[in-house]
């Protein structure tokens, strides 16, 4: 059976820098027996209702600016999967998601990035699940768990965000063992709640984890995480690590 996973997918310059975060991402694909599937929910799609992505061939987006220009002639080709889309529209409806398809919907980088670095090939199909507006870790970990009986049918289930992200306090210049305080300990504090199963302080991080509002003045970032819990089983940390002093890099995979 495949892990549920959350990635911090970090920068987008992560495509063309890997640095260590690229290698941890290829290992674990090719550590992982091959998916038919990836269904992925993305810190940079959002949307007023649950959709699920039913393009046959979705378009690579670009989502950001100034960045050199190499980086927009990255393309991630890998096919969508309408049927499969589909079923588990209908899925999710009938335990309580109801679940719009949407045919229009390109690729963010939350998903493209991670997959160029894991499977370059681009030939397993990906789906993608937006991240309602209105989403709770709650709601999240519930969703998830819908999810999970999928991991069992070849399925690879993924979360794509980052344990902080707080782009205002980034230090562009940092080395990778300068890391601010504040972001360090807020990663320990999550890191140890999610290997001791405690779901209801996660739920609940934002008033009590250290600095969380610092970490994530807006939690769409960290709300995959509470997806791929769901989804999962017991954690287990893949990578570890900071970019620009208080960007995670974490990788989790739950068994």
């Amino acid at each position: 059976m495949l892990p549920s996973l959350f990635i911090s997918h970090g920068a987008p310059l992560l495509a063309l820098q890997p640095e260590a975060t690229g290698p941890a991402l290829r290992q674990l694909a090719d550590s992982l027996p091959r998916p038919e599937l990836i269904l992925i929910v993305s810190a940079h799609w959002q949307s007023q209702a649950l959709q699920i992505s039913s393009a046959a061939q979705p378009d690579t987006w670009h989502d950001f600016y100034g960045f050199p220009q190499p980086l927009y002639q990255l393309r991630y080709p890998a096919p969508g999967a309408p049927g499969q889309a589909r079923v588990i529209a209908e899925h999710l409806g009938n335990a309580g998601y109801p679940t719009q398809l949407n045919a229009q919907q390109p690729r963010d980088h939350g998903v493209w990035v991670p997959m160029l670095l894991m499977y370059p090939q681009a030939d397993i199909p990906v789906l993608q699940l937006s991240l309602p507006y209105s989403a709770t870790p709650e709601w999240l970990i519930g969703l998830g768990l819908a999810l999970k009986d999928l991991r069992t049918k070849g399925v690879l289930v993924i979360g794509s965000g980052s344990l902080t992200h707080n782009l205002a306090e980034l230090d562009w210049q940092a080395g990778k063992d300068n890391v601010a305080d504040w972001a360090a300990s807020f990663c320990q504090w999550l890191l140890a709640r999610l290997e001791s199963n405690d779901s209801g302080a996660l739920q609940d991080y934002r008033r009590l984890a250290p600095h969380a509002v610092r970490n994530h003045p807006t939690d769409e970032h960290l709300l995959p995480l509470f997806f791929a819990y769901g989804a999962g089983g017991a954690m287990h940390p893949v990578h570890q690590g900071f970019s620009y002093g208080a960007l995670a890099m974490d990788i989790l995979r739950f068994d």
